[in-house]
């Protein structure tokens, strides 16, 4: 397979709604990551079995988990990861050596641009969570792009949410609409209110339109509510991401109530009471690249 190592061009500028060398956006992605997969049932659960010596890639990697989670559960497939932030290659290349996965790798690469692999170079694309990275006008090309590099009769599968928890806490209703608009204002997502992403009901249609075949989709969910095991993962989710979304809200200029820092401290304390309840639930759609 050619796929050399580049590092993207001077004129690469990261799309990503929060800063990608950002190491509490780095904390915030090793958890959500593991709460992901565990969800899903596994790195690979629901999909075909992949051919043995597959050739595996997984774009916005970030911190590099599922690509590890493959290299362990199939030690005789290569897996690679690509990712926008050096900080986030950097660490994913430092668990791969410390778990000896020899047959992981990460790279720096930019999914909103031409991929440096070559044509029909894996048998699985994988990506979780795209609209925070891609703008909406980026989805088209993108798509075309998977295929190329997809062989023909392998899988491309991306995992898509419209937001971190649907809760009965109201500072953190407030906090989720104001992301959402957020991430909206910022040109990603497909909503016609800016009260989602808007992504979920679009993602089959846009996969279909791009040429790739025998689509399918499953559901999931994880309870975070107060008492659950996976509550004090949201809690963490949800102080990072509220402040990191405060941070690049002011960044660009994103209209900021001056009462921001005391919301996102309200919503901690509802997550703290008794009766707090949160439903988090995600798309996995996946299908076929028929070839040429």
């Amino acid at each position: 397979m050619n796929d050399p190592i580049r590092q993207p061009s001077s004129e690469s500028k990261s799309t990503y709604v929060f800063d990608p060398e950002s190491p509490e956006e780095l904390t915030r992605l090793l958890a959500m990551d593991r709460t992901t997969t565990r969800a899903m049932g596994g790195p690979l659960a629901n999909l075909p079995d992949l051919p043995e010596n597959a050739d595996v890639l997984d774009v916005a990697c970030g911190p590099g988990g599922w690509v590890l989670d493959v290299a362990l559960e199939h030690q005789e497939s290569r897996s690679i990861g690509v990712d926008i932030s050096q900080r986030m290659i950097n660490y994913a290349n430092a668990r791969a050596q410390a778990q000896k996965r020899q047959n992981a790798s990460f790279r720096v690469m930019d999914i909103t641009r031409r991929l440096k692999f070559a044509n029909n170079s894996f048998d699985l694309v994988n990506g979780r969570f795209l609209t925070s990275v891609l703008p909406s006008a980026k989805w088209p090309s993108f798509l075309q792009e998977c295929r190329r590099i997809t062989r023909p009769g392998g899988l491309i599968r991306l995992t898509e949410s419209e937001y971190i928890g649907l809760t009965n806490s109201p500072a953190c209703e407030k906090i989720r609409v104001l992301g959402s608009k957020l991430l909206v204002s910022m040109g990603h997502g497909f909503s016609v209110d800016g009260e989602s992403f808007g992504i979920t009901p679009m993602i089959a249609r846009l996969m279909q339109k791009a040429g790739i075949e025998q689509v399918q989709q499953s559901i999931h969910m994880v309870n975070f509510s107060a008492g659950t095991d996976a509550w004090p993962e949201f809690l963490h989710n949800m102080e990072l991401g509220a402040t990191l979304g405060l941070r690049m809200a002011q960044k660009v200029g994103a209209p900021v109530s001056e009462d921001s820092e005391a919301l996102i401290q309200q919503a901690i304390m509802e997550m703290h009471r008794e009766d707090f309840c949160c439903i988090w639930w995600f798309i996995s759609t996946w299908g076929i690249n028929p070839g040429n």
